[in-house]
């Protein structure tokens, strides 16, 4: 069976499985960013994340679309999330509501980014001089700005704190987060064939606690595959490789390979 069909095939599986009971009405927009936009609901708690198939890179300098991107993220996100949720990691997700849609609980979001590495690539490289393809012993974690204006600029805890961003108490959680979710998503991934390179992740408050929000998708991983070393991630469009799209799809046929 082709890429295209078994991705059509687990995409038509995936939406019957997770079918809405009943129907989560969507107000009025709340945000709208470069991948997702955010809708109210009834319930002032809960938010409708709809995921969308346009694409950027470079702070928005190189724009486009990716066919069917929204679809995949969304769904792949939903696979991941409730990994996550089923090994005692608390996020925003509540449940896959259709192609493009699903429910989750309203962050305040926390303004720093969480990155951790596992193999070097990307800007860790250009920054550091560190060749492509390392492999490192000890995951790497980093915290970064989130703030489009000034370029998501690399920051310490020290500015974290000085500045307002999180206290000392909210990046010991965002911290010890992060290496778990790596631990567990490195496992995840590698049991289908995937080298989990670096990721991105952003919490959120939610009625006292802190959580895991945003998606965990192609767009936000690097996502080599396992034998042959070839990019799978977002990094296809951002450097004009080809085969974006392809390669969206084989990620979600093996992330969903589970799933019948």
């Amino acid at each position: 069976m082709t890429q295209k069909k078994t991705y059509e095939a687990k995409r038509k599986f995936f939406n019957g499985l997770f079918r809405k009971s009943e129907t989560m009405k969507r107000l009025g927009k709340l945000y709208e960013g470069k991948a997702k936009i955010l809708y109210k609901t009834e319930d002032p708690t809960l938010m409708i994340q709809y995921f969308k198939d346009d694409a950027s890179a470079f702070d928005g300098v190189k724009k486009g679309t990716i066919v069917d991107k929204g679809v995949i993220n969304n769904q792949v996100s939903s696979r991941i999330f409730q990994y996550l949720e089923e090994n005692g990691v608390k996020t925003h997700f509540v449940k896959h509501l259709s192609d493009r849609e699903m429910l989750v609980k309203k962050l305040d979001i926390i303004p720093v980014e969480v990155v951790l590495r596992n193999v070097g690539a990307g800007s860790l490289c250009k920054r550091l001089g560190v060749r492509e393809g390392t492999e490192f012993e000890v995951p790497i974690l980093e915290f970064f700005y989130k703030n489009d204006d000034l370029h998501d600029p690399l920051i310490n805890d020290c500015h974290a704190i000085t500045f307002g961003w999180a206290t000392k108490e909210e990046l010991q959680v965002l911290r010890s987060s992060g290496y778990r979710v790596n631990e567990l998503m490195e496992k995840f991934f590698k049991e289908r064939k995937i080298r989990l390179v670096d990721f991105k992740l952003e919490f959120g408050r939610h009625e006292g606690e802190i959580l895991l929000g945003d998606e965990i998708s192609p767009d936000g991983c690097r996502l080599w595959h396992w034998d042959t070393g070839e990019k799978m991630d977002k990094d296809r469009f951002r450097f004009s490789m080809g085969s974006v799209e392809e390669k969206y799809q084989e990620v979600y046929n093996l992330v969903c390979s589970d799933l019948g």
